[in-house]
């Protein structure tokens, strides 16, 4: 078994159970899908502005200093110089390991998102909430601190965490991440709280769908397999191997009699 984080050791599997990893990819595509299909149609716009502006007026009413300074290091953690060198980081990280195809997906992931965003917001143009905490630009939905927290950390969950079990913990802890992050911006008065959840959506959607393609390549790629996963404790090795362990250890077996 590779050690993970070797450089020249062979690259894990990206994807451990394709048929899991598209199931949940395509629940959090449709989500996306309806989030952003709800706000292009006016009369259910009408609506998510009603719930709004009851949620807007729910954070001014319990804003408090503590709350405003921790709301404000979100927000600088989602600005672009942040953002762009922890990006570059985890890029590098993974090519010093060779890990080309997390890394393929991860960049994917990243400029996916970023022209999405940006197509997006000029697409819908909607105005932002009004007194914010923050200096703020451009059009509202949806939040590109929000697409930017959710792509980055569940994007370099999956790129640099081999799957298995402590991916997953990683993983839960990146969505509550952006979440945080998404709830942060509503508190501000910065998006509204749509916005915020849209982004999220699209944000996790480009890193799982990134990741799911460049792990159906990788599985299909000629030659050399990728790693497997690292087992969970507790779990025996395999006769085989262990019987490999042995030769080389002792020397090949004496001939039978």
């Amino acid at each position: 078994m590779s050690r993970p984080g070797a450089p020249g050791r062979a690259e894990p599997a990206l994807v451990a159970a394709p048929g899991r990893d598209v199931a949940i990819t395509a629940v959090v595509v449709a989500l996306t899908a309806c989030a952003f299909a709800a706000a292009g149609d006016h009369q259910t716009l009408a609506s998510i502005q009603r719930l709004d502006d009851a949620w807007l007026r729910l954070m001014i009413s319990g804003r408090a200093a503590p709350l405003t300074a921790i709301a404000k290091v979100f927000n600088v953690l989602g600005h672009e110089y942040v953002t762009l060198p922890v990006r570059i980081a985890i890029a590098g990280l993974l090519a010093f390991r060779r890990w080309w195809w997390h890394l393929a997906a991860f960049t994917a992931a990243m400029v996916i998102s970023e022209v999405l965003t940006g197509l997006l917001k000029g697409t819908y143009s909607r105005a932002r909430p009004p007194g914010p905490l923050v200096a703020t630009s451009g059009a509202s939905f949806p939040s590109g601190h929000a697409v930017a927290a959710s792509v980055t950390a569940v994007a370099a969950v999956i790129a640099l965490v081999p799957a298995g079990r402590r991916r997953a913990w990683w993983a839960a802890a990146a969505v509550v991440f952006s979440i945080l992050m998404g709830l942060s911006r509503a508190y501000l008065g910065a998006h509204w709280l749509s916005d915020a959840v849209a982004g999220i959506f699209l944000g996790t959607s480009c890193a799982l769908v990134t990741a799911l393609m460049a792990g159906q390549l990788q599985r299909r790629r000629p030659g050399r397999q990728p790693a497997m996963a690292e087992q969970p404790a507790g779990v025996p090795v395999p006769e085989r191997e262990a019987r490999r362990r042995d030769q080389h250890e002792n020397g090949p077996d004496p001939p039978g009699p």
